[in-house]
């Protein structure tokens, strides 16, 4: 919903309507349809996978598998909703992102919405609000406290254990092409330095977002330990990244670096739920 289509008082009265509707439909008996995977697993670990009707079945990472089964509706890509499908489902709220912005009418049509995206500059008060606010709408308060507890109890432990951290670069990996990805699990949440880049390194704007391209030669010369890759084309089925082949390019550019390759669809399909983002910890953990 964009304010082009829609007057200011309009969008205002519409949200509104949407947060009496969800406040009123508030209880254990919930019916939730949710695109953001984040969600999903919080969602999970909170019990309350039985109150799920619906997913995008195409884009599931391994760790919520079990949701690719009959008893959850297909709701159809994350870009490309299945409205009949979302209908059948029969929800009494809806999750969404940035992904199905575009969609906000129609599917307020269907059932209130929540849109559960990730904001803000402090990621992780940002992670625990929407962790409280999914909790809120399925009475699961308490149980969400002791999970964000012992979270961030781990994401101390980890934080300590990371604070002499190797010179640590992430990268996303696109169609063969390298882009600088400043991850705040890494930078913000585990606190491992973000690295300076030298003036041989520009960004370009697309639109309305910013990209900064990595050559090997130029990640030679920002001199990391250890590179970080999330696989963007890997994660929607387009052709991986070849890590072997990576590597000697990096090598041949002079790059003294370890290279990890990060679970794709963890990293870029999901992320943001209790689950995911201890699952991400892990993995960086593991990597330095």
């Amino acid at each position: 919903m964009t304010s082009s289509l829609f007057s200011p008082i309009f969008t205002k009265t519409l949200a509104a309507t949407l947060l009496v509707s969800i406040a009123a439909t508030a209880n254990a008996d919930q019916r939730i349809a949710t695109f953001d995977l984040g969600s999903l697993d919080t969602l999970d670990a909170l019990g309350a996978s039985e109150q799920v009707v619906g997913i995008p079945k195409q884009s599931l990472p391994d760790y919520l598998s079990a949701y690719s089964s009959d008893a959850y509706t297909d709701l159809g890509g994350l870009k490309n909703p299945d409205f009949e499908a979302i209908a059948e489902s029969e929800p009494s709220l809806i999750f969404y992102t940035g992904r199905q912005s575009d969609w906000e009418t129609e599917l307020a049509e269907i059932a209130p919405l929540l849109n559960t995206r990730l904001q803000g500059d402090d990621y992780l008060a940002s992670f625990d609000e929407n962790v409280r606010q999914i909790a809120s709408h399925i009475d699961a308060e308490a149980r969400a406290e002791e999970a964000l507890e012992a979270l961030h109890a781990d994401i101390e432990a980890q934080r300590e254990a990371l604070s002499n951290a190797p010179r640590t670069l992430v990268v996303t990996h696109n169609g063969g092409n390298l882009m600088l990805n400043q991850h705040p699990v890494v930078h913000d949440v585990l606190g491992v330095a973000a690295l300076e880049m030298p003036d041989s390194v520009t960004s370009e704007t697309r639109g309305t977002r910013t990209f900064t391209p990595l050559s090997p030669d130029a990640i030679a010369e920002i001199a990391p330990d250890v590179v970080l890759v999330i696989d963007r084309s890997a994660a929607i089925g387009d052709e991986p990244a070849d890590a072997e082949a990576l590597a000697q390019a990096l090598d041949d550019a002079g790059a003294n670096t370890k290279l990890v390759l990060l679970t794709p669809a963890l990293w870029y399909l999901s992320g943001g739920g209790l689950q995911s983002l201890k699952l991400q910890i892990d993995e960086v953990v593991n990597a330095l």
